[in-house]
């Protein structure tokens, strides 16, 4: 049977990151996804223009119109917004504990316009983490959330994930693409202890909804069934290749898209 995979988050227009980017990656993951939006946004390959949050009290509507009609396996939270927002996701999902959340605490967009305002950190703290099978932070959103200097090394990382972890969620993966380093590690701490995931840092413009897509594999994998490391596993190749293949794509003179449909679709010269 097919998996139902559920994104809280804002929309796209440019369709890289963002709602978008998490419905293609359900797809492509062989499961069927759905939304509920949390902002709109005027956006691009180059950057943010603008952002309009939904009302808390219709995202609410959303959430509830979903989970009253469909079985959800698991669901990504991302662009949250504001305080109210965070509160209303949180007095629903509290009673539904069985249901695994995946958390991309998205605060800031890759070319510097802020997406979370901030009063709703606190609320994201309290209300949100304690209830996420798994959160993904990178760097700077860990230090936000903790309220402590950027890691800068792979043994801060190692103690901010933990101490993350303390905070409520199940696991933590904190993701080390903004290291200074040739490789791109990503930690993750669980109740089995530290697993440490190496990658090769890759060298590219096209990472815009990076953060999303591995967010969103992750949560399509553990609504399949995978354990929560299987998961990151798992999703952390499909990214790679995303990325991998991003030149097949011609999409925005900025930080352009991964490819998410690498596995289903022909280069366009491969075409008979």
């Amino acid at each position: 049977m097919t998996s139902n995979i559920l994104s809280i988050a804002g929309s796209d227009p440019s369709g890289g990151a963002g709602i978008q980017a998490d419905l293609k990656t359900f797809a492509a993951r062989g499961t069927y996804g759905m939304s509920v939006l949390t902002a709109l946004t005027a956006q691009n390959t180059r950057g943010v223009f603008g952002v309009h949050f939904v009302p808390a009290a219709f995202v609410a509507d959303q959430l509830r119109a979903v989970l009253d009609d469909i079985q959800v396996d698991a669901i990504k939270i991302g662009m949250i917004g504001n305080a109210e927002i965070a509160e209303a996701i949180a007095d629903i999902l509290a009673d539904r504990p069985h249901i695994p959340i995946v958390l991309d605490p998205v605060m800031v967009a890759k070319g510097g316009a802020p997406l979370l305002e901030a009063d709703a950190v606190e609320a994201v703290r309290t209300r949100l983490l304690p209830l996420a099978a798994l959160i993904t932070p990178n760097l700077p959103e860990a230090a936000a959330l903790l309220r402590r200097s950027e890691a800068t090394d792979r043994t801060e990382m190692a103690v901010q994930a933990d101490a993350l972890r303390r905070m409520g969620p199940q696991a933590v993966l904190v993701k080390g693409g903004h290291l200074e380093s040739a490789e791109s590690p990503d930690v993750l701490i669980d109740s089995n202890g530290t697993t440490w995931f190496e990658s090769p840092r890759l060298h590219t413009r096209n990472t815009h909804g990076t953060g999303c897509t591995l967010s969103s594999a992750i949560a399509a994998e553990m609504g399949k069934g995978s354990g929560i490391a299987e998961a990151v596993r798992a999703a952390k190749h499909y990214l790679a290749t995303a990325i991998e293949r991003s030149h097949e794509l011609q999409a925005g003179s900025g930080h352009g898209p991964v490819h998410h449909f690498h596995e289903q679709w022909q280069p366009a010269n491969d075409c008979r």
